[in-house]
């Protein structure tokens, strides 16, 4: 055969060339931004819903970023506006009472699911050496989604959030200079509300997404721990960390379906301008198990036994240092925490049953 009778080439389909481009396009984005680091191998028992918690956690803060957002255009974080522009959100701004109603459901998503990823950890030890430092990062951040839940509460500025704030400030009083941010004592030309305000939308976001990056760095340092139950000898078939975000994100988008369901079926209440001096409502019901203590020990008691519960937390890896990771092999360990559960359940139903006004 010549040359001038040389076969042509055969033609490239264009679903090939299409996907070259593709490829090429995420290698020159992978060069610049290093993405493919988030294909690290992941272990297969990471992917049910149990080990899945913290990734549903982080799509409610996602969700709550979105919705705060939007909810901030409208909001008046002076004592004086703050409970109508709540109204006025609700029933004047197109999707308002929307926005709202799924704020303050992802917020209460957002507490469960970080407990109950604290909860997983816990029962499978998942906090032993190396994870520490991960250990505390998180416990530091559900310390924050708690207080984003008391400030949050405060804002709408009603009775209910103004009788957590008098409850705020005569605790903050008992701790003299370590109180004093918040209490009027600070500033006099920033009402506390505004300062509340900041803590709320930018303090506490701000920080749980420094630590959320630090506790997905140390993830990815000391790899997502072993399951206590799976024996050594058995290998799992481990998939790529975005494969694992894939699932994640369809268990959010499922969470997203029920928070919305609940923002309009069950939409929250605003309750009326705080009137000083009365004291008729409760609180949401994450903050019950410590709302009796004053009534019972007295204003102080409020402080020590927050102090006190998250203390235990942060210090569970310097309680619990043995190497064994099995439930079986950790009675003492998992029945000390299963009395204090019982207790904080304990005094959660009497408030229930026993102030029947509600939230």
């Amino acid at each position: 055969m010549t040359a001038d009778q040389t076969p042509p080439a055969p033609a490239t389909p264009a679903g090939t060339a299409r996907r070259g481009r593709f490829h090429r396009a995420v290698d020159a984005i992978d060069e610049r931004m290093g993405i493919k680091a988030l294909t690290y191998p992941v272990p297969e028992h990471a992917n049910n819903l149990a080990w899945s918690l913290g990734g549903i956690t982080a799509v409610a803060f996602v969700i709550l970023l979105a919705t705060g957002i939007y909810i901030a255009q409208f909001y008046s974080p002076i004592p004086e506006d703050a409970n109508q522009s709540v109204r006025d959100l609700v029933t004047d701004v197109w999707l308002g009472g929307f926005a709202r109603g799924l704020h303050y459901w992802a917020a209460q998503a957002m507490f469960v699911t970080a407990l109950l990823h604290l909860l997983r950890v816990f029962f499978h030890a998942s906090y032993k050496k190396p994870r520490e430092g991960n250990w505390i990062v998180g416990a530091a951040m559900f310390l924050l989604t708690f207080l984003a839940v008391f400030t949050g509460t405060v804002l709408k500025w009603d009775q209910e959030g103004y009788e957590a704030l008098i409850h705020n400030l005569d605790v903050a009083e008992l701790l003299g200079g370590a109180g004093i941010w918040f209490t009027q004592e600070l500033t006099d030309r920033v009402p506390i509300l505004l300062r509340l305000y900041s803590a709320h939308a930018v303090i506490i976001p701000g920080l749980v997404l420094l630590l959320f990056v630090w506790h997905a760095l140390l993830v990815k340092r000391h790899k997502i721990s072993p399951h206590p139950e799976i024996p050594v000898p058995e290998v799992e078939s481990p998939e790529p960390f975005t494969a694992h975000l894939k699932r994640v994100a369809a268990f959010g988008l499922v969470l997203l379906g029920l928070l919305s369901v609940l923002s309009v079926l069950v939409p929250p209440v605003v309750g009326p301008t705080p009137v000083d001096g009365i004291e008729v409502t409760r609180p949401l019901w994450m903050f019950w198990w410590f709302f009796p203590m004053e009534q019972w020990f007295g204003v102080a008691s409020i402080a020590y036994i927050i102090a006190g519960v998250f203390g235990l937390i942060f210090l569970v890896p310097f309680l619990d240092r043995g190497p064994k990771r099995r439930w079986r092999e950790r009675k003492l360990a998992l029945a000390a925490a299963l009395v204090l559960l019982l207790a904080l359940a304990a005094i959660t139903i009497q408030v229930w049953t026993a102030n029947p006004k509600g939230h």
